[in-house]
């Protein structure tokens, strides 16, 4: 069975085309936790599985490194394209992708017959309680959030998967490694959610630090980022296009209406498994 390592920002995956279906159902959780060991195993983020859409182009499944299955992935949407358009399975430079948060529209940069950068229409975000989900009813804007005696102001909502931003004057010296895991499994969050740490810059531009649930700390997160520039113009704080600093590198970030989100994709290496 073939692979590609990849990645977005830092942010890596271990991309495999499973539309012949060789990797049964049963398997899938415990493959990605298993190939995405560091240091045990290839070594990801995450495992990104092709599949073939009737709606769509092609269809993407994205495991966490703990099996756990996420909805939507902006930084691992970008690597899916990268393969699917390198190995000569869509040769389009527009095309479009099923993934459990709907049909994702993408266009394709090409440079040298190799895809070198990806924009992709993320969708409307989702304020709304009940379909983020979160508890409660409305929406969560600049609401306080009291965890073990600290308090944070944090705004959430859904880029197809659920997100707590929080503001910060000091992104690098938050302690996110202990806030991170207790927001991201507050009893708030029924299925759980990725926390945002966004430091304003300037009017267009953010710095962000991403706990990705399922996965902890990593180096880029694009619906963390489409989710904290939407935070951002909904607090009045950046205007609606940003540029998003992530420790792996920079996204774009558009927030029209839809949120269109443009930036790199890589591919490190390819090998088979046995």
């Amino acid at each position: 069975m073939k692979f590609w390592k990849m990645h977005g920002l830092g942010n890596d995956y271990v991309v495999i085309d499973n539309r012949s279906g060789e990797i049964p159902e049963s398997e899938v959780n415990s493959l990605s936790q298993k190939l995405c060991k560091r240091r045990f195993s290839i070594g990801a983020d995450g495992l990104i599985l092709i599949y073939e859409s009737t709606v769509a182009d092609v269809r993407m499944r994205v495991l966490n490194a703990d099996g756990s299955e996420a909805e939507m992935c902006g930084n691992g949407i970008r690597c899916l394209a990268k393969y699917c358009h390198d190995n000569g399975i869509v040769n389009k430079e527009k095309l479009q992708v099923e993934t459990l948060a709907g049909v994702k529209e993408l266009w394709l940069e090409i440079k040298n017959n190799h895809v070198a950068g990806v924009k992709v229409d993320m969708g409307v975000p989702i304020w709304d309680r009940s379909k983020i989900p979160m508890q409660g009813d409305g929406r969560c804007i600049d609401e306080e959030l009291k965890l073990d005696g600290e308090s944070f102001k944090v705004t959430c909502l859904s880029v197809g998967n659920p997100h707590c931003v929080i503001f910060t004057s000091d992104v690098t010296n938050f302690p996110l490694h202990r806030v991170g895991p207790k927001v991201e499994n507050h009893k708030l969050f029924p299925n759980r959610v990725n926390v945002e740490l966004a430091q304003v810059l300037s009017r267009d531009e953010l710095k962000v630090r991403v706990w990705e649930r399922g996965c902890g700390e990593t180096l880029a997160c694009g619906t963390g980022a489409c989710a904290s520039v939407a935070a951002g113009v909904a607090l009045g704080k950046v205007d609606k296009k940003s540029t998003v600093h992530l420790l792996g590198g920079d996204l774009a970030v558009e927030y029209s209406g839809n949120i269109f989100m443009t930036g790199t994709v890589e591919k490190v290496y390819e090998g088979q498994l046995f």
